[in-house]
């Protein structure tokens, strides 16, 4: 900016020595070949040329004034507030308008839409903050003020006594015989008014509101600059309290998803029952901080042990009210007590619990009657082992099969015997029966882990699973743990997109 004023003295000596040449080119033209100009011609040059030397002069007044301006609103820019901001813009435009005009006093009014006062500058030391606070809101409809804004152009009073557009304020702490007013325009759009007063008549004349014109036009730009910042500022602590707004809500969130958490915790076994020619495992791992899959391992009063295991078919919050709900019903229906925090004891009446076929349709019809139009759905599979046989009957109802590891390394698929619980009513559902030799591992899962990868075409699978399986049984390794080891290996580090939860059972050789 500081490169303005001198880039303004050269162009008008550039411009008065292209003037004096013309000067002569006119006076040339106009005697025509071989003939001396006149005196009357020279002169009428000469007056032509010197209008256009104040032409210059003021236009170079305008653009010194519009690079201090500009000077001053950059410094600006970075100050506190869009108040400060505008005031200081607001105090310089007064200041240096009175300095370039010699007035008195002058005033700058910032306007709405409405023509409504939404700020002002007095520059007289006498005014107070009273004073101003009277001017905000005021319509300035009548009076120089009133026809600036009406006309959209700069009004001159030269004498104030003989004036009909002067208006005189009551108790006017100042006196003002000339008066010059210019809209601050860009385009047709009205930022304001700058008005200056000086005590005796004749003071400004229509150079000087040309000249006036010329600075409130760039004064204009600046104005519109600091509304831009300040939107922008407003813009960016608006963007800043919402953030703070957001991180505030997510913290919370966090917070009740993380409650929500070890409370879903609570409702998987904190221990495996111990039984004697028995092993049993289990493995657990949301994709979120609560999950829509579960397990659950108890002993019933007759000496069987239930096994579950169910897949919700959702994620986040709704899966886990979902699952808890599904948990809740299968003890209910199976009339599996609990005692203490999580605990399992068998029904001290010694009544022998449901049949667990029975137990799977009640709570497949009390879904589908209760939750069926949000259109959620769990598979599950439900086993009840006799360990002293190694007996296992179950259900599955959609859920990934189970494989039946031999000691040997066979695997073998556990057939589906109906579709997945709370999605219609009348199903049909169907049991099976499979007995476990010493050295069998049943592993069950959820579609989590065929599903491990991070696309579908690099899903783990059930061949994945396959081959761990049989790698375990090859290098005589515990089958749970080597299916979890290659399901994160396979995932390399990226993300679980869906819940695991696995459980395996090993009837232990003789």
């Amino acid at each position: 900016m500081k490169s303005r004023a001198p880039l303004a003295k050269h162009l008008l000596y550039i411009e008065v020595q292209i003037g004096l040449c013309l000067y002569g080119a006119r006076c040339i033209t106009r005697a025509g070949p071989g003939r001396r100009p006149t005196n009357g011609e020279r002169f009428m040059d000469l007056d032509a040329l010197i209008e256009e030397f104040t032409k210059l002069k003021s236009e170079k007044l305008a653009l010194e004034t519009q690079g201090k301006l500009l000077e001053t609103f950059i410094r600006l820019v970075r100050s506190s507030s869009h108040e400060s901001r505008i005031k200081a813009t607001l105090k310089k435009t007064v200041d240096l308008t009175v300095e370039l005009t010699g007035a008195d006093d002058g005033s700058l009014f910032l306007l709405d839409n409405a023509g409504w006062v939404t700020d002002c500058i007095l520059m007289r030391a006498s005014s107070s903050a009273a004073e101003r606070r009277q001017l905000i809101g005021k319509v300035l409809d009548r009076g120089l003020a009133g026809w600036v804004i009406q006309h959209r152009r700069a009004g001159l009073i030269t004498d104030t006594t003989q004036d009909q557009r002067w208006y005189q304020l009551e108790d006017q702490p100042y006196e003002a015989r000339s008066a010059l007013a210019a809209p601050i325009l860009k385009g047709r759009e009205l930022f304001g008014i700058l008005s200056l007063v000086h005590s005796k008549p004749g003071r400004f004349t229509e150079k000087t509101a040309s000249l006036i014109q010329a600075t409130v036009d760039h004064i204009a730009i600046v104005l519109e600059n600091a509304q831009f910042y300040s939107r922008l500022e407003n813009a960016y602590q608006s963007l800043a309290q919402a953030k703070e707004q957001i991180e505030a809500y997510s913290g919370a969130l966090a917070a009740e998803l993380d409650k929500g958490r070890r409370m879903q915790r609570n409702f998987l076994p904190r221990c495996l029952p111990t039984i004697d020619g028995w092993t049993l495992d289990a493995r657990f791992h949301p994709a979120r901080q609560v999950s829509g899959d579960f397990y659950d391992v108890f002993p019933l009063s007759d000496g069987q042990l239930g096994l579950v295991i169910a897949d919700v078919c959702d994620k986040g919050v709704s899966a886990a009210l979902f699952m808890g709900l599904i948990r809740s019903l299968i003890r209910i229906f199976l009339e599996v007590p609990e005692t203490g925090a999580g605990a399992h004891a068998p029904d001290p009446t010694g009544r022998r619990d449901r049949d667990p076929l029975h137990a799977i349709a009640q709570i497949n019809r009390y879904l589908e009657t209760h939750h069926g139009h949000e259109g959620i759905f769990a598979t599950l599979f439900f086993g009840m082992l006799t360990p002293a046989t190694g007996q296992l009957s179950y259900v599955n109802a959609g859920h990934e099969s189970p494989l039946l590891v031999s000691p040997e390394g066979a695997i073998r698929a556990l057939t589906p015997t109906a579709p997945a619980v709370g999605m219609m009513p009348q199903t049909g559902f169907a049991t099976a029966d499979i007995h476990m030799q010493p050295g069998d591992t049943l592993i069950a899962y959820t579609d989590g882990v065929t599903e491990a990868g991070r696309t579908p075409a690099s899903f783990f699978g059930t061949a994945g699973v396959r081959r761990a399986l049989a790698g375990a049984r090859r290098e005589n390794s515990d089958c749970l743990r080597t299916l979890e080891q290659a399901v994160f290996a396979h995932l390399d580090g990226a993300d679980l997109t869906d819940d695991i939860a696995m459980i395996a059972v090993t009837r232990k050789k003789r």
